[in-house]
């Protein structure tokens, strides 16, 4: 049928390779998903070696290509080991999601230096190192996407945004320096911005039913979102039908930030 060979022409991620860091949980891993089922061959990247295989094992039984990295990103060193071991399942990535993170919420008049530090060195150094050192390579081949997932809280201060605010709002400002770097060789750069999901990463939040019900008040969709929601917009950005979006923050959040 016409429109399903358009459809494939568009969206198929056939041939394509993709790295997905925070993987194996949430939303990195509703995206690795939706990218495996899309065509590309998969490497997700996280800590836990448990949840890493069971992903994995999960995409390979639906006859997706999936691979896995046990790494630690909040070194400089164990970014680095990560990068050339993920390059080494498939070959070089031309989709790199950056969707690891670590949220600490301590009040900001005990925000200690330990803390700020290790939420920087996850959620924006790494995304960083990656993009340096996969980035170029993507250019050089005249394609490549790159997706960062953000947060609210890197346009607004609520639920205690501390250090996590402000690495999310630092890695939409690192994206619109990608893009401006990259984006004329057929590299784009985006962001994904949640709402408030229900993910292990929001645990604490997701465990008060009031605050979860206050939460999806302030939606127009009427409820909070789930990981699965982000597989149509991440398809679409690391598409070809995004080939002319970059630099940009697309909301997923059911239009809580416009309510």
């Amino acid at each position: 049928m016409i429109s399903q060979d358009y459809l494939s022409d568009l969206f198929s991620l056939d041939g394509r390779v993709a790295v997905v860091t925070g993987g194996s949980s949430g939303i990195g891993r509703a995206i690795a998903g939706a990218l495996a089922r899309a065509g590309a061959s998969v490497v997700a990247v996280a800590r836990g070696k448990e949840q890493l295989e069971a992903t994995v094992g999960e995409l390979t039984a639906e006859g997706g290509r999936a691979g896995w990295v046990a790494a630690d990103l909040g070194s400089r060193e164990g970014v680095r080991a990560a990068a050339e071991e993920a390059a080494g399942v498939f070959g070089e990535p031309d989709i790199l999601v950056n969707s690891a993170g670590i949220n600490l919420r301590p009040p900001m008049s005990e925000l200690g230096e330990d803390v700020w530090d290790t939420t920087m060195a996850v959620n924006l150094r790494a995304p960083f190192l990656l993009g340096q050192r996969f980035g170029p390579g993507m250019a050089e081949r005249g394609f490549g996407r790159i997706i960062h997932i953000t947060s609210q809280q890197a346009h607004r201060a609520f639920v205690q945004s501390g250090a996590y605010g402000v690495s999310k709002g630092a890695l939409e400002s690192l994206a619109r320096s990608q893009a401006e770097a990259w984006s004329p060789y057929g590299v784009t750069v985006n962001t994904l911005v949640p709402g408030f999901v229900m993910t292990p990463l929001n645990r604490r939040l997701s465990s008060d039913p009031d605050k979860v019900a206050a939460l999806a008040a302030r939606t127009m969709t009427g409820r909070n979102g789930l990981a699965e929601d982000f597989e149509g917009a991440a398809v679409f950005l690391a598409s070809r039908a995004s080939a002319y979006v970059t630099g940009q923050s697309l909301f997923v959040d059911g239009g809580l930030s416009v309510h």
